[in-house]
């Protein structure tokens, strides 16, 4: 099932992967994150991150955490996070947002046994595994019913006062916005990693992301040069 399904977890500082029916350490192959990792072909931005400095900020004097990243694995996030001393686990949300509801169909996403379905497939989870999540721009392609049952179940996830970070397109009016794959390069450093133009099912500001965490202890902002709303949410 990989990568689809990705629920591997990676262990210690090199990245060795182990998982169910695994009987020992292996190195990670390139095909376990999509074939080629070359960037040749792909459109990269290198830029700051206010808020993923942050969030490493509240667990860089840890080690043997358990991180969750929602944008698929990739070589990068994998090397920086296991290189810390953390476990990670990888979801593709995008594509489970596709296996679930199929493309630009929002209206499905309002479907109960849908919206089961794909927490099932995405987010099926023990109550308090992860000390950290890696959201990314996924919640903005979610219509109200599937984005209300996705962060309950974050919030479900994790255990109290850890962090997730999100980002969110800065838009007035509805239209498509640029959608990113981000690799780790440092603390404070992402690649932005061009996928294409899509449409958001809704737009949010400072006051509406703070009803959607209106159950976690805290939401914080910063704006980024990509017109992109980073958010740091503590559980």
């Amino acid at each position: 099932m990989l990568p689809e399904r990705l629920k591997t977890l990676l262990r210690g500082p090199l990245g060795a992967v182990s998982g169910p029916g695994s009987s020992g350490v292996t190195a990670i192959p390139a095909s376990l994150f999509g074939g080629s990792l070359s960037k040749d072909k792909e459109k990269l931005v290198q830029r700051q991150s206010r808020g993923l400095e942050q969030f490493f900020s509240y667990i860089r004097d840890q080690v043997g955490l358990s991180i969750l990243d929602l944008s698929g694995a990739n070589q990068e996030n994998v090397n920086f996070i296991t290189n810390l001393g953390h476990k990670l686990y990888s979801e593709d949300i995008a594509r489970g947002l596709r296996d679930a509801f199929g493309d630009e169909n929002p209206t499905e996403q309002a479907n109960p046994g849908r919206i089961e379905y794909f927490l099932k497939q995405n987010l099926d989870y023990e109550e308090g595994q992860f000390d950290g999540v890696l959201v990314w721009d996924s919640l903005e392609y979610m219509a109200p019913p599937l984005l209300a049952a996705t962060v309950e179940r974050l919030s479900r996830i994790v255990r109290p006062k850890s962090y997730l970070l999100a980002f969110f397109h800065v838009e007035e009016k509805m239209g498509a916005v640029p959608r990113y794959s981000f690799r780790i390069q440092a603390f404070n450093t992402l690649l932005f990693v061009d996928r294409g133009q899509r449409m958001p099912v809704q737009l949010f500001n400072n006051r509406s992301l703070e009803k959607l965490f209106g159950k976690f202890e805290s939401v914080k902002f910063f704006l980024t040069r990509e017109q992109l709303r980073e958010v740091i949410v503590k559980r």
